[in-house]
């Protein structure tokens, strides 16, 4: 019997439960409201040196990421705790701590949850927003739309390395790498502004290669990066600990920046509503015609990322 990789679970779920599109969030048919719930779990989500508020702020986080790449703002959230029975004071007024911050930061009222025992620490955040106008699905990319990113990459992979490898850097690059996995910040004022102008979005937390590979296999398109959006600092710091560039910005996960495709007859109107909002919008690729695949220039990417159970 085959090992299944979270991918191949979700897709039985959707199968039995008759779920349509697969997408970051859900809405209700015919309603503005947007549901998301994503679960952290302290063996595979906690880096080393991350406190107690860093986690729960961190688990509010994602759901905030998925509902940004679709321009919703969060409104309410539940936070269901699993602890372990040696939990401390301490540790558990730290985890209060994080979701009162992550509370005022991202704007969502925390009204509840529920608390048991487990093994290890284990979060669950269910979160819910408006929607202001149609949402942007993964299966809107078209040929002729433009790819654009809401910063550039390779980051948390770097401070992944440095906090969990003894990664060689210093500096102000080593600082921003850290804190960019210690303190992860959702692009929530990029979709916000920008998503209406979106004909697919996805967030890129599982890692850039997968993120595009789900736009465009999901669009039934290929796309083509022509620009790698590699982080200032990146290229030195992979010299220097005998990493690969390629591997730190398209395969390393853990980054909450908002990855979309826009038409071009709306490249103009989103380029200026960013610049009145003070944002960057990075175009780093095109969409054409296909069936599926993601190429860097002419070479054929890799569909590979963070995969929960994956058989790599």
């Amino acid at each position: 019997m085959s090992k299944l990789d979270e991918r191949e679970i979700i897709r039985i779920f959707a199968g039995k439960l008759e779920i349509g599109d697969l997408d970051d969030v859900a809405t209700l048919e015919k309603d503005n409201i947007v549901f998301k719930a994503d679960m952290l779990v302290a063996c595979t989500d906690v880096p080393p040196g991350m406190k107690p508020w860093q986690v729960a702020r961190k688990s509010v986080v994602s759901c905030a990421s998925d509902l940004a790449a679709k321009g919703v703002k969060p409104l309410a959230a539940m936070t269901s705790l699993g602890l372990p029975k040696n939990c401390t004071r301490p540790y558990v007024e730290g985890l209060a701590e994080g979701f009162a911050i992550a509370s005022k930061e991202f704007g969502v009222k925390i009204i509840g949850g529920d608390t048991n025992q487990a093994g290890e620490l284990v979060i669950d955040c269910s979160m819910i927003g408006i929607a202001s106008g149609k949402l942007p699905p993964r299966s809107g990319a078209k040929p002729g739309d433009i790819v654009v990113a809401s910063g550039m990459f390779g980051l948390p992979p770097s401070g992944l390395a440095i906090l969990m490898h003894n990664a060689r850097t210093a500096g102000m690059f080593r600082k921003q790498a850290i804190e960019s996995v210690l303190q992860p910040v959702p692009r929530q004022r990029f979709g916000v502004a920008l998503a209406k102008y979106f004909s697919s979005s996805i967030d890129s937390s599982d890692g850039l290669a997968i993120s595009l590979y789900e736009l465009a296999s999901q669009s039934n398109v290929d796309i083509v990066v022509d620009s790698v959006p590699a982080v200032d600092g990146l290229e030195k710091f992979a010299q220097e600990n005998s990493l690969d560039v390629y591997e730190l910005v398209f395969h390393g996960g853990e980054e909450y920046e908002i990855v979309a495709t826009i038409p071009q007859a709306k490249l103009r109107q989103a380029e200026t509503a960013a610049r009145k909002a003070e944002l960057r919008l990075h175009v780093i690729g095109r969409v054409k015609r296909g069936d599926g695949s993601v190429f860097v220039g002419d070479r054929l990417l890799e569909n590979r990322g963070y995969v929960h159970f994956s058989k790599r």
